[in-house]
């Protein structure tokens, strides 16, 4: 394995709790259209884009809809989603996160940002982490989502580095297949059983020294 010289971080339940928030917009959006949605359901939404998440949601849920209904829909998931984003602050950082990115910025590594999300910046912004990182790949620059290594080889043509010289920080499965795709060293955080293809597993980073990263 070459030397790490860039870590990339997906966004939501790595970096920060907002998971949840997109769980409780899609069960109000699955309700509206008359199903439920539970939070093992959510599991298959989490790391892929908005219109992936719809297609998977109408399709569980037996209802078919016009493009422009899908639409509509999805912008009113979004609207509901930034009302939650809009009461953030710092202490939706996850644990352990900010004493983490902070030793990887010392120790003269790229930090970079690799999200499916379009409101990356203003979530980041909110909880006082955007000035960490380096360059910032999410949502409005990517036109194939995770498991597609789009995100990621974006990532490390930001930093100036090679795919091998890449830690991907990951919680979901698609986001890991999506490291692996690009010839990455693959972090899970979280779940041993969803994220078991990941080379390394962590269950955050209240642990994790930056010495982590030169034993990769």
């Amino acid at each position: 394995m070459a030397f790490i010289r860039a870590c990339i971080f997906d966004l939501d339940g790595v970096l920060v709790d907002t998971a949840h928030y997109h769980y409780l917009a899609w069960k109000r959006l699955c309700n509206e259209l008359g199903f439920d949605l539970t939070e093992d359901e959510n599991e298959e939404l989490k790391g892929i884009s908005r219109v992936e998440s719809m297609e998977i949601l109408l399709k569980n849920g037996g209802v078919s809809l016009s493009d422009a209904d899908k639409k509509h829909y999805m912008d009113l998931k979004n609207e509901w989603y930034l009302e939650y984003v809009d009461t953030m602050s710092g202490g939706e950082v996850l644990p352990g996160v900010v004493p983490f990115l902070y030793d990887v910025k010392e120790s003269g590594r790229k930090i970079v940002l690799g999200s499916a999300s379009k409101n990356a910046v203003k979530i980041l912004t909110r909880v006082g982490l955007v000035n960490l990182f380096d360059d910032i790949i999410d949502g409005t620059k990517v036109t194939k989502g995770k498991p597609h290594p789009q995100t990621f080889k974006l990532g490390a043509q930001a930093a100036g580095v090679k795919p091998k010289e890449c830690v991907v920080f990951e919680d979901a499965a698609a986001g890991i297949e999506a490291a692996l795709a690009a010839k990455m060293y693959a972090v899970g955080v979280g779940n041993p059983e969803i994220l078991k293809k990941a080379h390394r597993i962590i269950p955050g980073f209240q642990q994790v020294k930056i010495d982590m990263l030169k034993e990769l």
